[in-house]
């Protein structure tokens, strides 16, 4: 079993103010990036591929990771993560912009021999996707600080090795669209998290591995596999 810190977890600004927004559904899409949809030999989907982790999920990205054992591997999947301070329902494109509080880095980690199992069955995710500690989170910064949300690099090293490098003009559904299309299925509440997902290099990760999560020209972070 996970000895998670979901139940500690808040959402906190790079300044190390708690953010006063409640913890809230993290709303991920999946197959955004182009080159991550051909390295697992995936269709590219019609419409945004949308699925639900809870706020369990949550933990500090700072925080040694804990993922499940015996259960296959565990990969990593690093995110462009949107936190959300306003409601949004069935909102335009220009609407969305003013519901974002921030933007910070999360791992959508994910147990990929359990997911493959499941996509084979036809079997919804949430048995790779969703377990507790499932989704480590960084502080977010300002919507303000980030010049164009449409021009973001984001990298994660491994060991010292970049495994996974990319930059939100690649997404295949952008930002606002995103949002957008999201909202007219699921309210958008104030504390929820949005991943906007994942560039292509997700490999396993094993116990001792040494992770750097990096916000070009914002942040850092370093962290470890328990």
């Amino acid at each position: 079993m996970l000895n998670t810190n979901h139940s500690q977890y808040i959402h906190q600004a790079f300044n190390g103010q708690a953010i006063d927004l409640p913890l809230g559904k993290v709303v991920c899409v999946g197959r955004n990036y182009l080159m991550h949809i051909h390295e697992l030999n995936n269709a590219v989907p019609d419409k945004p591929l949308l699925f639900i982790k809870p706020s369990t999920s949550l933990v500090a990205l700072a925080e040694p990771i804990e993922i499940p054992q015996d259960l296959g591997e565990c990969h990593n999947e690093i995110e462009l993560a949107i936190l959300i301070s306003q409601t949004l329902i069935k909102a335009s494109e220009q609407q969305v912009e003013q519901a974002i509080w921030g933007y910070g880095l999360a791992l959508d980690l994910t147990l990929r021999d359990v997911q493959d199992s499941l996509k084979r069955q036809g079997h919804p995710w949430e048995r790779a996707k969703a377990f507790d500690g499932s989704c480590p989170l960084s502080p977010f910064v300002l919507k303000a600080q980030i010049k164009d949300h449409q021009n973001v690099n984001f990298a994660l090293k491994v060991n010292g090795q970049v495994r996974q490098q990319g930059n939100t003009q690649d997404m295949l559904v952008g930002i606002n669209a995103l949002l957008s299309e999201i909202s007219q299925t699921f309210t958008l509440l104030p504390g929820d998290i949005v991943l906007t997902g994942t560039p292509k290099g997700v490999g396993p990760l094993y116990t001792k591995d040494q992770l750097e999560i990096e916000l070009h020209g914002q942040f850092s972070i370093t962290t470890e596999v328990k």
